[in-house]
């Protein structure tokens, strides 16, 4: 079995690979983490740079923890590809991070993560990084 984390290079997806990382320590189980850029595109601010990684790899080995990192890009949407791969993977949990909102933004969920949240056949741990 493994964590699915949802991971881009943000707050939100450093609290959800925090909270992914406490998760496969107390499973001890593998994380797959997930870093997908939209395909085509030419550039893309959700890839993770390589010192990113790195030093995600570095936090995973001082736990104890074993990564695995997929950075394939994905057509269609991403919650889409999310579910399809913790479905493959026989993922336990998923992973994912939320924005902090306005009172106003509340009402309204984050496409993704709402549809993960309805979709998943299996838990998705959401979590918001702490305040600034």
């Amino acid at each position: 079995m493994t964590v699915l984390v949802g991971y881009l290079p943000t707050p939100e997806g450093r609290a959800a690979f925090d909270a992914a990382l406490d998760e496969a320590a107390r499973r001890a189980e593998t994380i797959l983490l997930i870093n997908s850029p939209r395909g085509g595109a030419p550039i893309s601010a959700d890839v993770a740079a390589p010192d990113d990684l790195a030093a995600l790899r570095a936090k995973a080995a001082d736990a104890g923890v074993r990564l695995e990192i997929r950075q394939t890009a994905h057509t269609g949407e991403l919650s889409e590809a999310l579910l399809a791969t913790a479905d493959d993977a026989g993922a336990s949990v998923i992973v994912i991070g939320l924005r902090r909102r306005s009172p106003v933004g509340k009402l309204f969920l984050g496409s993704t993560a709402q549809k993960i949240l309805l979709d998943a056949d299996r838990p998705v741990l959401a979590v918001k990084p702490p305040h600034r």
